[in-house]
Order: C-alpha cells, then sequence, then structure tokens
C-alpha cells in the first residue's frame, strides 16, 4: 500500500535508544504523537490506557516490551537472566486479561529465552531482539493475508459495516477487519463503509474513521445504535470486525458491542465476518464462557469525553470492555491460512495444522 496511514508503523523499537516508539492512540484524531517509552512501567501503563491497542498491536509492543526489560538485565548467567524475564512478563501479562496476543507474544518469547539457554547472555539478549521483531514482520504479512482472504467474500461497491478499529494502527500493517478495505481501495473496490463510533472510547470514530478517511476511503460515522436502522435500509452488505479472543468452538471476544451487530445481522440476513490472526485463537479455552471479561472505569462513561459530567454524580456505571458473540452467529472467520466455516470446532482446528 502507499496511502500515508499503511507507512505508518504505530510499534516500533529504537534499540539504540533502548526505546518502545508508540502511536499514542489516545490523541487522536486531533494530535499524531510518538511516545518514547524506555521503562518497563511506562510500556505496561501504555498498554493499559489503551495508547497502544489492537491485539497484534498489543502483543507486538509486549514482545519488544519484555525484550527491552530484560535487556536492561545485569544478570551473568541464564538462571539470573531467566528470572528477570519472568518477572517482567508477567507484571506485562497483568496490563490486559482480554487480548490473548499479549499472552501469546511473551509465552513465544519465553520460549526462544528457553531454546537460547546454553548461549552467552549477550547472545541471548540479542536472540529475544530478533524473535521481537519477527513477531512484527510476520503480522505484517498475516495481515495481508487476511486481507486477500477477506477480500475473496466481498463485491466491488459493497456496504461494509465495522466496530472499533481493526486497522493499521491495531497491528503492524494493514489491520485485520479493514485489510481488505485497503486492499480493495487499491483494486478499484470502491467500497462505502460505515464506522460505528464504539463507546465509550470511541475507536470508531476516532481511529478508523480517521484511518479511513486518511487513506482516501468512502467512510461515514454512525452512532453504534444506528446500526439496524443503516441496516434496514439495505445500505451494508457485509459486517467486518476484528476480534481479541476466538475460543475453540468459535465464539469470540471483541469490543463492547460487537455481539449486538451480530445479532442484528443475523436478522438482517447480512455475513457477519470475524478477521483474526491464528494467533487469536485460544485452543486452551472451550467456549466463550471461558473468555475473561476486562471491566473497566466507570469514568469512562461518565466523564472522559465531556467537558462537564453527562451522568448523574455518584450515579452506578457498568463498563464492560468486551462482549463475546456466539459461533453460532458468524459467517465465517478469517484467518491468514484461509476461511473458516462451522462448524467451527473442526475448522479452526484444521487451519492450525495447514501448511
Amino acid at each position: 500500500m502507499t496511502t500515508p496511514v499503511a507507512a505508518i508503523q504505530s510499534v516500533q523499537l529504537d534499540d539504540e535508544q533502548n526505546a518502545l516508539i508508540l502511536l499514542d492512540q489516545t490523541l487522536l484524531p486531533n494530535e499524531k504523537v510518538f511516545l518514547q517509552l524506555t521503562t518497563v512501567e511506562e510500556i505496561w501503563d501504555a498498554i493499559y490506557r489503551l495508547k497502544v491497542r489492537g491485539a497484534p498491536a498489543i502483543g507486538i509492543a509486549a514482545a519488544y516490551g519484555v525484550y527491552l526489560g530484560t535487556k536492561q538485565s545485569n544478570a551473568a548467567t541464564f538462571s539470573e537472566l531467566s528470572a528477570d524475564f519472568q518477572a517482567v512478563k508477567q507484571y506485562l501479562a497483568s496490563s490486559r486479561p482480554t487480548a490473548v496476543n499479549l499472552f501469546w507474544a511473551l509465552n513465544r518469547m519465553e520460549e526462544r529465552l528457553k531454546k537460547e539457554a546454553e548461549k552467552s547472555v549477550q547472545e541471548i539478549k540479542d536472540a529475544l531482539r530478533d524473535e521481537a521483531e519477527s513477531i512484527r514482520l510476520e503480522d505484517e504479512k498475516i495481515c495481508y493475508s487476511i486481507g486477500e482472504h477477506a477480500l475473496s467474500l466481498l463485491q466491488p461497491g459493497w456496504g461494509l459495516l465495522t466496530h472499533c478499529n481493526a486497522g493499521t494502527i491495531a497491528t503492524a500493517k494493514y489491520g485485520t477487519a479493514l485489510a481488505p478495505i485497503y486492499l480493495g481501495q487499491e483494486q478499484g473496490y470502491d467500497f462505502q463503509v460505515f464506522a460505528d463510533e464504539t463507546r465509550p472510547l470511541l475507536q470508531g470514530a476516532r481511529l478508523t474513521a480517521w484511518e479511513l478517511q486518511e487513506a482516501g476511503v468512502d467512510v461515514t460515522l454512525i452512532c453504534d445504535n444506528m446500526a439496524s436502522h443503516v441496516m434496514k435500509e439495505g445500505k451494508v452488505q457485509a459486517v467486518l470486525t476484528g476480534c481479541d479472543r476466538v475460543a475453540a468452538n468459535g465464539d469470540t471476544a471483541n469490543k463492547i458491542g460487537t455481539s449486538g451487530l451480530a445479532v442484528l445481522a443475523k436478522h438482517y440476513g447480512i455475513p457477519f465476518y470475524i478477521c483474526a490472526p491464528l494467533s487469536t485463537i485460544d485452543f486452551e479455552c472451550k467456549t466463550g464462557e471461558d473468555i475473561p471479561i476486562e471491566l473497566r472505569k466507570p469514568e469512562e462513561i461518565t466523564t472522559t469525553w465531556y467537558e462537564k459530567p453527562m451522568a448523574p454524580e455518584n450515579v452506578k456505571a457498568y463498563n464492560p470492555a468486551f462482549d463475546i458473540t456466539d459461533h453460532e452467529l458468524i459467517t465465517g472467520i478469517v484467518t491468514e491460512k484461509g476461511i473458516a466455516y462451522p462448524p467451527y470446532q473442526e475448522s479452526l482446528a484444521y487451519l492450525r495444522t495447514k501448511d
């Protein structure tokens, strides 16, 4: 891609400065600020506060973070280095409970650590850097493949609806749910995209609408509760969303509001597709019932985005960050190795082993 947005790397390593460079997504669309984070505490805070967000981007940030934290270790032996690594890994793992890519990336870094156990401390640190960089480069290729597979499901001129942000800034490049839109833009598909506002943190309004507009895509912003009306008017031919975790049976966890879209799409006979890398599939998690749902501060609903409070003082607020979309509502799950269809227990397992 040649668009300005696709050229953005939202997560980068500055090894010479011992820093993680992040595009602060909390400041978009008004400011495009890159943060230089040099401590594990700063990286944890960036993940927790959604300065970096999107399952793949979180995984990349965690991989770089555990490398940088281990790089600063004064260990003289493998056992000492391993202890320091574990401390950093466990700390970063506590930042977000739902996004499986966070744990997947940290576990992959641990596997590389163990693989290099017989080497010198410096050689192990270098290997961890290489592994983190591989995670980022692989994600870029994965997102492109997801885009190609998803584009095969779509037709030129279609109206597409998406929720939250699953684009370039949520990944290494291209995105997941937005990847087919970007690839279609290159090929003249002329999609008309509707972006849900995505309450309460407005990722659709602040991030997706910004990304797509910057890329020259025809995008229209709607409030979350307008989706049914837009579908009923016949303006939407497919729904595309990313996700933060897929259970073995095909249930998915994604930004709050996704399951409601799936129910609406089912009602109106509109295909509903989840776009996700295989690393997002948690085969140890049998169903969506086993996925922990992060609860966030009530202030995100009542005060964060307003000059003055928009709710009664001290009113109770319930703020789950994610919901579970039942596998029966999902038309297909698009991965880098192909498209899984029901029954997902079988199709996802097959894609897992596919070369």
